[in-house]
Formats: C-alpha cells, sequence, structure tokens
C-alpha cells in the first residue's frame, strides 16, 4: 500500500480516476488526528471541491429494529441496477462513549458490500459528534470526486445524530414500523418535522396491511404540521426492504424533490448553509482537542474540576479559567 503521506496532487489524480485504494488512502487521512495529515486532508478537499457538489445527498433514520441496514442494502442494490454509483456512510455518535463505531462489519450490507458501483465506510470511531459529522462531510466530498453520484448517509446512533445527519444532507428519509399505534405516540416531533419522507418498513406479507394503517396514520399526523416549504409536502409511503416492493416508488419521490428545489436554486442555498455549520463544527471540534490534550489544561482540569465538584469553586470562575489558558 502507498505512504498516506502521498502528495495531494498525485493522490487527487487517484481520486478522480476513480481509484478505490486511493480514496481509501483519502479518507483515513481526513479522519486522522495527526496535524501533517489533517493538513493534507484541507489541501486535497481544496482542490477537489470543483469536482464535488453533483450528487444526490440523502440522510436516512429510523426506529430500533426497522431494518435501516437492509433498506439501504436493498436501495443501493436497486440504485446501482439504474446505474449510479453509491456511497454509504454512517453519522455514529455511540463511538464517542464505546470507542468504536457501530456499523462493525460491512456483512450488515452483504450485495453492496461486493458490489463494485457501491462502498461502505464507517464513522470515525471517536470524537464529538459535531467531529464526527464534519468528518463524515469531508468523506462525502471526497466521494463524489470519486464519481459516486448518490450519497446515502446513515444515522446509526440515537438523539442530536437525527440533526446532525439532516444537516448534511439534501434531503431527510425517516423509516418507521408497520406498528403505528404506540410507536406514534413515542416520535419525536423533532424527528417528524425534519423528514422528507417518511416511508413505512416492511409491507411484504402479513405485514402488508398494518403497514397500509400505519402509513395513513402517518399522513393524518403530518396534517398537523406545517410543511417545512411550500414546495413540499412530506409523502407517506410503504416499502419492503426486504423484497425490494416500494423502493422504485421512494426513489422516485427523492428525484421529485431534488428536481422541484434544484429549479428554485434552494439545494444550492441549503448547502451553503450547511457549509456555514460545518465550518462552526470543525472550530468546536478544534477547541474540544485543545482542551483533550493540552498539556497545561490537562494538568489543571481534574484539580478544577475536584474544586467545583466539592462547592469550593464557582463553575463560572473554573469556565473562565479554561477559558484564559485556551486564549479566548
Amino acid at each position: 500500500m502507498a505512504d498516506p503521506t502521498t502528495p495531494a496532487d498525485s493522490l487527487g489524480d487517484a481520486i478522480l480516476a476513480g481509484e478505490r485504494a486511493a480514496l481509501a488512502r483519502a479518507i483515513t487521512l481526513a479522519e486522522s488526528r495527526r496535524a501533517d495529515h489533517r493538513a493534507q486532508a484541507q489541501k486535497l478537499i481544496q482542490r477537489l471541491l470543483p469536482h464535488t457538489g453533483k450528487a444526490i445527498r440523502v440522510g436516512i433514520t429510523g426506529v430500533p429494529g426497522v431494518g435501516k441496514s437492509t433498506t439501504i442494502d436493498a436501495l443501493g442494490t436497486y440504485l446501482t441496477g439504474q446505474g449510479h454509483k453509491v456511497a454509504v456512510l454512517a453519522v455514529d455518535p455511540s463511538s464517542t462513549r464505546t470507542g468504536g463505531s457501530i456499523l462493525g462489519d460491512k456483512t450488515r450490507m452483504a450485495r453492496l458490500a461486493v458490489d463494485p458501483n457501491a462502498y461502505i465506510r464507517p464513522s470515525p470511531s471517536s470524537g464529538t459528534l459535531g467531529g464526527v459529522a464534519a468528518k463524515t462531510r469531508e468523506t462525502m466530498l471526497l466521494c463524489e470526486a470519486a464519481a459516486f453520484d448518490v450519497i446515502l448517509v446513515e444515522t446509526v446512533g440515537v438523539g442530536q445524530s437525527e440533526t446532525a445527519v439532516a444537516d448534511l444532507t439534501d434531503f431527510f428519509l425517516v423509516l418507521m414500523l408497520p406498528n403505528a399505534g404506540d410507536e406514534l405516540q413515542g416520535i419525536k416531533k423533532g424527528i417528524i418535522e425534519l423528514a422528507d419522507m417518511i416511508a413505512v418498513n416492511k409491507a411484504d406479507g402479513a405485514g402488508a396491511t398494518p403497514a397500509r394503517a400505519a402509513a395513513a396514520q402517518y399522513k393524518a399526523a403530518l396534517h398537523i404540521l406545517a410543511p417545512t416549504s411550500p414546495l413540499w409536502s412530506t409523502p407517506v409511503v410503504t416499502i419492503s426492504g426486504l423484497t425490494g416492493e416500494g423502493l422504485d416508488t421512494l426513489w422516485a419521490k427523492v428525484e421529485e424533490h431534488r428536481d422541484r428545489f434544484e429549479a428554485k436554486g434552494l439545494i444550492a442555498e441549503k448547502r451553503r448553509r450547511q457549509d456555514v455549520k460545518w465550518m462552526w463544527a470543525m472550530v468546536q471540534d478544534r477547541l474540544q482537542a485543545r482542551l483533550r490534550h493540552d498539556p497545561a489544561l490537562k494538568a489543571r482540569t481534574p484539580e478544577l474540576e475536584a474544586s467545583v465538584a466539592s462547592g469550593e469553586l464557582a463553575p463560572t470562575l473554573a469556565a473562565e479559567e479554561i477559558a484564559r489558558a485556551l486564549g479566548l
């Protein structure tokens, strides 16, 4: 394997030529915590920037047990069959606690893992949620430069990861289970407000009828919420990740959304707003890195924490001391 310090120009040429090994090396550089690797990665991304931005970026989330992996595997395979090149990326905030990515083995998406027109990449193994999302965005740009024209960004963890993925993508798909009932009561309103489409999965065999009933309930619930845009009312579809049924309709809706919003210049506008959020996420990640690795702070922080915990020092004063140490 070539050295990861390959100059940005030659590595960039290899990525533009579609060399998967070069893409993997570039992503490893982007995810690295080493300052020299980060500098190389930024130079490379800046060089490749004119070759990015042409892909359809779709975020995908879903409740536990909804069959996300099966659906992504089936959807990705459907898309490569239609002539697309598909990259599947993950945002996994749980990795900040466990030190490892939940995405784990690519066998979760068995067909895509061996598809020459697909590329699967787990999220970075550690870091803040903002930092993980920022590195996922860099990976997305590198994949676009390598001519992947559909990027599927999966939220693997829970909580704020849905918002992070919505801020990375053009279209946000929420997968739901057929048994709406109690689940409908427990849905976080914020997730539904983020959704550009709801897909009720497992609409096959005995699940077909409850899936249709659930879809009707979700449609009724959506009527209560004001649309996020006058151009788009959130559709509800039924699909089967297992059989592939309904995936053509699902993708037709994604393309319809893209066509409507591109015609008004709204995709480009949304991406510009996302770029500003990305910038601040990177700033926050750098500050967090300083907090973790600055020798003086590392030595002083346990004392400050102990003083605050014992009531000897006000949290505001401790925060001010840390801020001064950071030069803020």
